[in-house]
């Protein structure tokens, strides 16, 4: 920390001060001591007996007197009390330099940081106001992304509930005015208003089922399950569906025995959701793999691709927000309620995994890390709650 001319100048007079005043306490012990001494003979022979009886080094050099004595001490005294003195006022000078600092970035300017470096345990407060200040615009930004959060929140729940509602209420409006020319009409009428109050009902399940996983405090029903067999009954259920859109969901790398501690209802839901999205969405796809493999004791490693349309870049590390939808519009017609993903992300959390996506124009692929037992990282989650 560099000091200003200011400052510099203070150190300097206040090193000034302090030497006249040790000089002239000094001079004023010594002429007391001088004084008591002459007027005590016995004191000044008793001195005297002293200095002829101590001699140094092989000439035997004698003190000259008691004076030089005194003065030699006295000087080593002064010079530890100048330096104790002027150190303890430049630890001040820094300490009102770091308040400064504080109230500079308590000012708003939380960008800023305290740029010097001391010595000591200064520096240790230094370092963790820098941490604490980088901790605070962290919590604040995180602050600021889950009210924007909630904002999108309510305005996508309330955009995709008033669309099908909207349409509900119009069409049973048209049967309670009686604005029908058939029975045939009633029956379109009731059918739109039944799948659009489909649509909503699963807006308001996913909904809900997003709210139950992203609680930390959620419970998992834990049981040791067999991966691989799990994947292949669930590619089997989707046969007949990707039949219709002619497409072909192949098992043939899953490992045989993939054991694994799980939630088997909720690995369920994240596979499903998957496999789902890449015959919703694979546009032009003709295969849907499913791979599963353990990489080590502590790892199994599962991924669903397709050879469909490739998804843009710029989406792929928004793919898990909720209500994130790739294409630009809200339609129902083309896209879900947009919580799909954001639910498989939240069930392998608290599977204590994580999940990514690839693409490319050949194959795109979500990959999922799933960890072999959980008890161990329950252990270890509380280990870290602790520390």
């Amino acid at each position: 920390m560099k000091l200003t001319a200011r400052e510099k100048s203070e150190l300097f007079g206040e090193g000034i001060v302090t030497i006249i005043l040790l000089l002239l306490l000094n001079l004023s012990i010594y002429v007391l001591l001088d004084q008591l001494i002459e007027s005590n003979p016995g004191l000044a022979n008793g001195i005297f007996q002293i200095k002829m009886s101590l001699a140094f080094g092989p000439n035997h050099i004698q003190f000259w007197s008691w004076g030089w004595v005194f003065l030699t001490v006295m000087l080593i005294l002064d010079v530890f009390i100048i330096y104790w003195r002027l150190l303890r006022r430049y630890r001040q000078m820094q300490l009102q330099h770091v308040i400064f600092e504080l109230h500079y970035i308590a000012d708003g300017h939380l960008d800023h940081r305290i740029p010097f470096r001391l010595q000591g345990d200064m520096q240790r407060v230094i370092s963790s106001i820098n941490v604490l200040v980088d901790s605070s615009l962290r919590a604040m930004e995180e602050e600021r992304k889950i009210e924007r959060s909630k904002d999108d929140l309510v305005t996508n729940v309330s955009h995709d509930i008033r669309t099908p509602l909207t349409s509900i209420i119009g069409y049973l409006g048209l049967i309670e005015e009686k604005q029908y020319r058939s029975e045939e009409d009633i029956l379109k009428y009731t059918h739109t208003a039944f799948v659009k109050a489909k649509q909503m009902k699963l807006l308001v399940e996913d909904l809900f089922e997003y709210t139950k996983v992203r609680q930390t405090s959620t419970p998992l029903k834990l049981s040791q399950i067999d991966l691989g067999q799990l994947l292949e009954q669930l590619a089997i259920s989707f046969e007949l569906e990707a039949k219709k859109k002619n497409v072909v969901i192949q098992t043939g790398k899953i490992e045989s025995k993939l054991l694994m501690d799980a939630d088997a209802e909720k690995l369920v839901r994240v596979f499903n959701n998957l496999i789902t999205n890449a015959l919703k969405y694979g546009a032009d796809a003709k295969t849907i793999c499913i791979d599963a493999k353990k990489v080590s004791e502590k790892e199994i490693v599962v991924s669903i691709s397709n050879d469909g349309k490739a998804i843009p870049k710029k989406s792929l590390a928004q793919l898990f927000d909720r209500f994130y939808r790739v294409e630009s519009s809200r339609s129902k017609e083309t896209g879900g309620s947009g919580l799909g993903l954001a639910i498989v992300l939240s069930i392998i959390e608290l599977h204590h995994g994580y999940v990514y996506a690839e693409s490319d124009d050949k194959l795109t692929s979500f990959i999922m890390h799933f960890p072999v037992n959980q008890e161990i990282e329950l252990r270890r989650e509380k280990i870290e709650e602790k520390n």
